[in-house]
């Protein structure tokens, strides 16, 4: 291809893509496909020689697209929204033409100084300290990921990477019995094993009990076990749970614990002033991690993970070879050096665009419009003879159930299950299971960037029509 077929197939596309997003309404949000229905359309091999972009794009079409799970749907009402904008998509287009690897200041200048200058905008709007410097990374989990690699070189005096765990103290790392999966697969990839997360107990919204972790930390230093790092979390991802990090924060000064804060989805709400009661004592966390592709408009990736002292989280990652200094090196920051991957994307020009095109006004519209609707949709069920709240809306957060008269536990949560996966095979929206206290519920998620309140009325018309057939079924 060409460069003057390149600029006629790129137009092309682009109609597409606005056809696309302008109609995305009349598809179903789910993929209809069943396992391996798009890969038996697939050819066994690689083609010999060259193929024309027409064939090519109309397999798209004709194969990928029935395969797709819409996530810029506005009835996406499922796990947290990736969330898209105009702006950001045109940010991307640019990052691709590019192609840069911006793994130092030098491979790429304006990607490494766009990065700090936009994470310090984001800081501020956030309401964050100014003694928190920001990075990019891929998603949360690489954030917590680093956060516990940190919190393990701190606890054993610089040495699990000299010596290995082998030649260090037992360690723990605690969090919240409701804090994402994330969390386990950090303390496992870093070496310490799963028996050493505690998984301290929450409260009745759903929170970390502060005085069961300070238990748990006594039982630990009476046992020889040495306390390394507390993940707190700012909006569970099925709860909504919102961890008191001041409480938590002075825990972790007495007995010198890393702190880190996973506020994945719920940080972005910070923007608005009247929810920033979220982060009394952000001041004691040692880092901050929040995705704006979650709830910003800007696609994935784009995850802001914030540190109080990069130069540990320097030390504990970077490896320094020939090849990867060279002008800059010591001068400027080299993003490399504070993450797991060597290679990095321009990250940061999509969440410029997204920032200058909707501004800080623009942005908490659309928060404060999801919250909203959120607590609308928690009154509906809550006045709806037949469903309950299992748990409590938090931002654009809730979880609910069907409950008929007459069914014990276990034909509730049979029914519930029944229920979505009717809803998803449905088409119209999509919901996510949920296991709160060990009951079986339905998640419902306000955060797609296109969600309209009309959008929301029609989801939960979906659920009462749906249920009554699933109730009357049962009945049956």
């Amino acid at each position: 291809m060409n460069l003057e077929q390149f600029r006629q197939e790129a137009h092309g596309l682009v109609d597409w893509m606005v056809a696309y997003l302008s109609t995305i309404e009349r598809r179903p949000v789910r993929s209809p496909a069943t396992p391996g229905s798009i890969a038996a359309q697939l050819p066994a091999a690689a083609p010999e020689g060259p193929e024309p972009f027409e064939a090519i794009f109309r397999d798209f079409e004709r194969i990928v697209m029935p395969g797709m799970t819409h996530w810029q749907h506005p009835r996406f009402f499922a796990y947290f929204p990736a969330n898209s904008s105009p702006p950001s998509v045109l940010a991307e287009m640019l990052t691709a033409t590019l192609a840069a690897q911006c793994m130092l200041w030098q491979t790429s200048p304006a990607a490494s100084e766009m990065e700090g200058r936009v994470l310090d905008w984001l800081r501020q709007m956030l309401g964050l300290d100014a003694g928190l410097a920001g990075v990019i990374q891929d998603s949360a989990s690489s954030a917590t990921l680093c956060a516990v690699l940190v919190a393990r070189e701190r606890a054993t005096g610089w040495q699990a990477n000299e010596a290995g765990l082998g030649a260090c103290p037992p360690l723990a790392v605690y969090t919240s019995d409701q804090a994402h999966s994330s969390v386990e697969k950090a303390v496992r990839i870093a070496g310490l094993g799963r028996s050493a997360l505690r998984l301290v107990p929450s409260d009745e919204r759903f929170a970390m009990r502060a005085d069961a972790l300070a238990g748990m930390i006594e039982a630990d230093l009476r046992a020889g076990v040495k306390p390394a790092c507390v993940v707190a979390t700012l909006g569970a991802t099925g709860t909504g749970g919102i961890d008191p990090l001041a409480a938590i924060g002075r825990l972790c000064r007495a007995h010198d614990i890393y702190l880190h804060v996973d506020a994945a989805w719920a940080g972005s709400a910070l923007l608005l002033p009247e929810t920033r009661w979220m982060i009394d004592g952000i001041e004691q966390a040692d880092s901050f991690v929040t995705n704006p592709h979650k709830w910003l408009r800007t696609n994935f990736d784009c995850s802001v993970h914030y540190v109080r002292r990069p130069d540990e989280l320097v030390r504990t990652l970077s490896v320094m070879p020939a090849y990867l200094t060279g002008p800059g090196t010591g001068q400027a920051v080299d993003y490399r050096d504070w993450g797991i991957p060597l290679g990095r994307r321009f990250r940061a020009l999509k969440l410029w665009f997204v920032i200058r095109s909707y501004g800080i006004s623009g942005l908490q519209a659309m928060l404060r419009d999801h919250i909203a609707w959120t607590r609308e949709l928690a009154a509906w069920i809550e006045a709806t003879p037949g469903f309950e709240l299992v748990s409590p809306p938090v931002l654009g957060l809730l979880s609910f159930r069907c409950r008929p008269s007459g069914l014990d536990a276990e034909g509730l949560d049979a029914l519930n299950r029944r229920l979505v996966e009717r809803i998803n095979d449905d088409g119209r929206i999509y919901l996510t299971q949920n296991i709160v206290r060990g009951r079986f519920a339905l998640r419902f998620s306000i955060g797609q960037a296109t969600t309209e309140r009309r959008h929301v009325e029609e989801g939960w018309a979906v659920v009462r029509e749906l249920a009554e057939q699933v109730v009357r079924t049962r009945n049956v």
